[in-house]
């Protein structure tokens, strides 16, 4: 009885741990030897394949415990992945939560992690902090769907909560004054909500600069007006500012349907002019030690890459440097290789983008479902 007692414990424990850990990581190779993509990188920086098997990953970010999650949108989770030994692979996938609804996007707030969903934000609880979220809660919900679905939110320094909803359409005149804007929350618990910038026909990356804390954003550009117009954008978001969607593209382009003579003339103006269709994403203030002292502070983006110009564009990371919160340079080139000029056909399509504790830059790819890892090793 004893010998059964102690096998039937032994089956309960590795029970407990099986379900903690969905799934090893098939390493594979490093880039450049096979990997799935060979990234193009300035010198001195080199990629390696973090970790794979993951289905749509979207936006990620570092917890509080320095491990990285992962929105896992397609498998309506989020993951965990950690590197323990630290030879910069992941060991191992953590489910953290699941059965949430095409989770977005993340950003941690007092302890708690914040997931935009597309109805709204809930709230992920680890009370025993065991890697597991015990607690969900709905703080935002209710928001209209259709159209642009992604949710992402942020949190400014006096702890209001903000949030971009996306168009329901390509160009149009919105009923719901919701769409095509950020809003804005009392706080984490979500109330009070109103209109904290419009005119945005899809921002989908929102970062909080880490000093001037002002909000930063890249904003999409409508569709159906030829391979170069209307750039799409990086931009400052200030409250109660209008970004002229949909009268106004880019901050000069006057819209065909929409626009009039004056169109353009009380709208913010952009930061930077993207190449159409480039489809940037998520943005990043690089915040660590590692890369040279050129590039500490600088902002990078992701570009998710056309899908509806004749000559494909986009599937790569820049640079955007600046000088304290200020841009010093235009647009450069970090990260390439997704796009095959030659097949004129991309293997991936990064999508968020996270520093982690050793400085490294970490990227999406929700096309071929990997994590990339950027570091520095010098020459």
């Amino acid at each position: 009885m004893l010998a059964l007692g102690l096998l039937l414990l032994v089956i309960l424990v590795v029970a407990f741990f099986a379900s903690r850990i969905l799934a090893r990581v098939d390493l594979g190779p490093s880039l450049g030897e096979g990997g799935p993509t060979e990234l193009t990188l300035p010198p001195g920086f080199q990629g390696n394949i973090f970790a794979r098997g993951l289905d749509g990953p979207r936006f990620l970010t570092v917890g509080p415990d320095g491990q990285l999650y992962v929105a896992d949108r397609g498998n309506d989770r989020i993951v965990i992945l950690p590197d323990e030994d630290g030879d910069g692979q992941a060991d191992e996938m953590r489910v953290f939560a699941d059965e949430l609804d095409r989770p977005h996007s993340l950003v941690w707030h007092q302890g708690d992690l914040y997931v935009g969903v597309p109805t709204g934000v809930i709230r992920l609880v680890d009370e025993d902090g065991d890697g597991r979220a015990e607690q969900r809660q709905t703080i935002v919900d209710g928001l209209p769907t259709g159209g642009h679905s992604t949710r992402t939110v942020a949190f400014l320094p006096d702890g209001r909560m903000v949030l971009s909803v996306g168009s329901s359409c390509n160009v149009c005149l919105e009923e719901d004054p919701r769409r095509a804007a950020v809003l804005v929350y009392d706080g984490p618990d979500g109330g009070g909500e109103t209109v904290f910038a419009s005119g945005l026909r899809n921002a989908v990356g929102l970062a909080v600069h880490p000093d001037s804390g002002a909000l930063w954003a890249t904003n999409n550009g409508r569709d159906f007006m030829g391979d170069d117009v209307p750039p799409d954008t990086v931009r400052i978001v200030e409250e109660g500012s209008d970004h002229g969607w949909p009268r106004c593209h880019a901050g000069d382009v006057v819209d065909p349907e929409f626009g009039s003579a004056d169109a353009c003339a009380d709208v913010v103006q952009p930061l930077a002019q993207i190449q159409a269709h480039s489809a940037p994403l998520g943005l990043a203030f690089y915040t660590g030690q590692q890369f040279p002292a050129e590039y500490q502070g600088d902002l990078f983006i992701a570009y998710h890459g056309s899908w509806n110009r004749s000559v494909p564009t986009g599937y790569k990371v820049v640079r955007f440097p600046l000088d304290g919160s200020v841009p010093s340079g235009p647009l450069q080139d970090f990260a390439t290789g997704w796009l095959s000029q030659e097949k004129d056909e991309a293997s991936g399509r990064p999508v968020g983008l996270a520093v982690g504790p050793d400085g490294s830059l970490f990227v999406s790819d929700d096309k071929g479902g990997f994590i990339y890892r950027i570091t520095y090793v010098g020459s």
